[in-house]
């Protein structure tokens, strides 16, 4: 999404550096003082997008994951070369999981990992191919099943894709409405 808004505004700027450059040989040419002096051009740079744990922090819905992550040791997991797709409950999701068993699955760090492994697949997985896709491979180890219900992507028959692709240097985040539990084995 930052690439396509840079690019946006270089072409926008481009097109207003071109216009306003002939406007000025217009005037210049209709007037009878000296030439101004050539306009410089406008250059701007293209900013790398951050990665998945960045571009979840700066979205200021994820504090919940942000600390279950880092309680888990997968910070810099996640910060790494990828490519991962991460299905990423927000706030609001976990605060559907009672209060005593959220703070219980936050102090079991075997367990809590186990919970995030769930909600990353390896690669870049874009909402296109989700959507047509039955199920997915977790890091855990365990499938995520995928059902497309009136338009909307369900994932296990619980939880709904409330956002897709959102762009990161090392993978996309799929925002989701409920927290994912891993098959019991």
């Amino acid at each position: 999404m930052h690439r396509t808004l840079t690019v946006a505004t270089l072409i926008v700027l481009s097109a207003c550096a071109g216009k306003a450059k002939d406007e000025v040989a217009t005037t210049a040419d209709s007037a009878t003082s000296p030439a101004m002096a050539p306009t410089t051009p406008v250059t701007t740079a293209v900013v790398a997008p951050k990665d998945i744990i960045e571009t979840a922090a700066d979205a200021g819905s994820f504090n919940t994951l942000a600390k279950a992550l880092t309680a888990a040791g997968l910070v810099e997991t996640l910060k790494g070369a990828g490519p991962f797709t991460v299905l990423a409950p927000t706030d609001e999701a976990f605060a559907k999981i009672p209060a005593k068993d959220l703070e219980a699955l936050l102090a079991d760090k075997e367990k809590l990992t186990k919970v995030l492994k769930y909600h990353v697949i390896a690669g870049n997985v874009p909402s296109s191919q989700i959507s047509t896709m039955k199920d997915a491979k977790t890091l855990e180890g365990g499938d995520v099943m995928i059902k497309v219900v009136d338009g909307k992507v369900m994932l296990n028959g619980a939880s709904t894709v409330t956002g897709a692709d959102v762009a990161a240097s090392n993978g996309v985040i799929h925002v989701i409405n409920t927290v994912l539990m891993p098959p019991k084995e």
